[in-house]
């Protein structure tokens, strides 16, 4: 093959790589995506996010790539495109994530909210028992994660906690906040029984 003036040799040989996969070499496909991999990677770093995040980022991107090989007419701009998509995949993710913390925290609010409203002849010993209650009415997942989030006095980080349960850092977010509204239900339920009788009746 020979280049077009102006045209470099890794040009030609992406050009080249493009066409095999479009027509279906695997081989050629797994050529291109180590090329460009470290360039999605460090697009998807660069907006702070997880290892796991990131990994989403990459796979997410390169399947994009997948569909559109036949619409990609200039070779040359191909590591301007992979950036394109992988920081536009990257900033749905932060945004996606940043949802899910405002839901938590409005979860925590509401779980707060509840306690606070617990009857009045309640101590402080008793609202402790009167949560842990509610706790202990969780699948054991749950339990352990609300209980290493937000009744341990050392206050891990999403790391530690995750490392400690043995999950990937980035599904601590939105197990959280799937366990407090299951956590919030359960107060509901507490809240309308007479005191005394969750410790008589149990789970």
């Amino acid at each position: 093959m020979i280049p077009r003036r102006g045209t470099s040799m890794l040009g030609v040989e992406t050009t080249h790589l493009l066409d095999r996969c479009r027509q279906g070499d695997q081989e050629a496909w797994e050529r291109l995506v180590h090329r460009y991999d470290r360039l999605v990677s460090f697009v998807a770093r660069s907006n702070g996010l997880t290892p796991e995040q990131c990994a989403d980022v990459v796979q997410t991107t390169f399947a994009e790539l997948l569909t559109q090989l036949d619409r990609l007419t200039e070779p040359s701009q191909l590591s301007a495109w992979l950036a394109t998509v992988a920081r536009r995949t990257a900033w749905r993710v932060v945004e996606q994530q940043q949802r899910l913390t405002d839901l938590a925290t409005a979860q925590e609010e509401r779980v707060i909210d509840l306690t606070d409203r617990a009857p009045d002849a309640l101590d402080d010993l008793e609202r402790r028992e009167w949560l842990q209650a509610g706790l202990d009415r969780l699948d054991g997942p749950c339990r352990h994660l609300l209980t290493a989030l937000f009744l341990d006095p050392s206050e891990p980080s999403y790391e530690e906690v995750a490392a400690r349960l043995g999950r990937p850092c980035g599904s601590v977010g939105p197990t959280r906040r799937r366990c407090l509204e299951k956590l919030r239900a359960e107060l509901d339920r507490l809240d309308r029984i007479p005191s005394g009788s969750v410790r008589e009746g149990g789970p």
